[in-house]
């Protein structure tokens, strides 16, 4: 899904760069940047991202995985994360925060693109089996 709008939520300034241009190549675009938990809540509401590419690990007092509980459940927009982090306990945290997907840094364009379309391809899909029981009706 090209063209698809992405919020990145990083606090590293050389991998928001990094990523900008890796999206913009992969033919997404960058709908906002934030560095914080509370920004990326801010950011998802006003810019109303189709996607979530978040860091667990961010600056201020809440991390990724908060942020990611509070973007699923007022939201209901996907999240896919990116971190260096791959130890069981913090993919466990992954999955029980709702996240569609888990990309491991340092990231490869190729990796970063199969989880954003298998991220909107299930959302996709989850929204089309919520809508489905209205229309047999």
């Amino acid at each position: 899904m090209t063209n698809a709008r992405i919020l990145i939520v990083e606090d590293e300034a050389i991998t928001v760069s990094a990523l900008k241009r890796e999206l913009a190549s992969l033919g997404y675009q960058v709908a906002a940047t934030a560095s914080t938990t509370d920004e990326a809540l801010n950011a998802v509401e006003l810019h109303k991202p189709d996607l979530v590419l978040m860091d667990i690990t961010l600056a201020g007092s809440l991390n990724g995985i908060v942020g990611a509980v509070a973007i699923r459940g007022n939201y209901h927009v996907p999240i896919v994360f990116l971190t260096a982090h791959a130890d069981d306990q913090t993919m466990e945290r992954a999955v029980a925060a709702g996240a569609f997907g888990y990309v491991l840094k340092p990231f490869s364009g190729a990796g970063v693109k199969a989880a954003i379309e298998t991220t909107l391809h299930k959302h996709q899909t989850e929204i089309e089996n919520r809508r489905a029981p209205d229309r047999a009706a």
